[in-house]
C-alpha cells in the first residue's frame, strides 16, 4: 500500500506568492481586471501537469492593513479570494507577512531531504508606500535572489519605481492598467509559473529564466 503521508511530506513545492495591492485608487476597473486576472491565473495554471503538481499559491492583499487571505494552497484546493478596493497602501505590512510566510511555509532543505524550491514572488502595486516600508524593504532585498525570486511591478504614472527597486533588482512597469493590460500581465506570469514549475522538474535546482514580459510591460533598468 502506498504511504500517501510520505508522499506528501517529500514532494517538492514551487511556492508562488502574489501581493496585490488592493487600495482605493485600484477601485472600479482596475480591481475587476486584478480579480479576473486571478482567475484566469488559476484556470490557466490547471491545464499545465507539472504545475498541477508543484505550484502552491499564496495571496497576500495590501490597503490599509496588509492581510494573507490565501495561505499557500496546491492549485486543485486554491479558491479565488473577495478582491474589494479601499483604503492607503500599507506595503511594508504586505512585506512584513511575506516575511513570515517565506520563513514558516517554505520548507526548507534539511540534511536528509531537500526542501521547497526558490519560491517565486510578484509583487503588483499602482501607488507609494504609506506606511513604514523601508525596513522590510531592505529585508526582502536581502533575500531576493538568495531565497525567493521577487518580481516587483508597478502600475501606471504615480507608482514610486524607485521604491520597488529598494525591495528587488527586478522591476517591471506597466505604463497604463487597463484591463487588458492586466490580462498580459497574469498571462506573463502564468507562463512564468509553468516555466519554472517545469525546469525544477526537469533540472533540479536550476530554475529556467522567466520568459520575457509582454510589450505593454516594460523592464526597469
Amino acid at each position: 500500500m502506498l504511504n500517501l503521508d510520505k508522499m506528501e511530506s517529500n514532494q517538492r513545492r514551487l511556492p508562488v506568492y502574489l501581493l496585490l495591492d488592493t487600495s482605493g485608487s485600484m477601485y472600479g476597473q482596475p480591481i475587476e481586471a486584478l480579480r479576473q486576472g486571478v482567475k484566469y491565473l488559476i484556470s490557466s495554471l490547471k491545464k499545465e501537469p507539472q504545475a498541477i503538481e508543484t505550484a502552491y499559491l499564496s495571496v497576500i492583499t495590501f490597503s490599509s492593513t496588509a492581510k494573507q487571505v490565501v495561505p499557500l494552497t496546491d492549485l486543485q484546493s486554491f479558491r479565488e479570494p473577495q478582491l474589494d478596493a479601499n483604503g492607503t497602501t500599507a506595503l511594508g505590512e504586505a512585506l512584513k507577512i511575506l516575511d513570515r510566510c517565506l520563513d514558516t511555509e517554505v520548507k526548507k532543505s534539511t540534511a536528509t531531504q531537500k526542501g521547497d524550491y526558490k519560491p517565486l514572488v510578484f509583487i503588483l502595486t499602482d501607488g507609494v508606500p504609506t506606511d513604514s516600508w523601508e525596513g522590510p524593504a531592505n529585508v526582502m532585498k536581502q533575500k531576493a535572489g538568495k531565497l525567493a525570486n521577487i518580481i516587483a511591478v508597478g502600475c501606471g504614472p504615480d507608482v514610486d519605481l524607485t521604491t520597488l527597486k529598494k525591495i528587488t533588482e527586478i522591476v517591471l512597469h506597466m505604463e497604463s492598467y487597463q484591463p487588458d493590460d492586466f490580462n498580459q500581465f497574469f498571462r506573463w506570469v502564468s507562463a512564468s509559473v509553468s516555466m519554472a514549475s517545469q525546469k525544477f522538474t526537469a533540472d533540479g535546482e536550476k530554475p529556467a529564466e522567466l520568459p520575457p514580459p509582454p510589450p505593454t510591460i516594460q523592464i526597469v533598468p
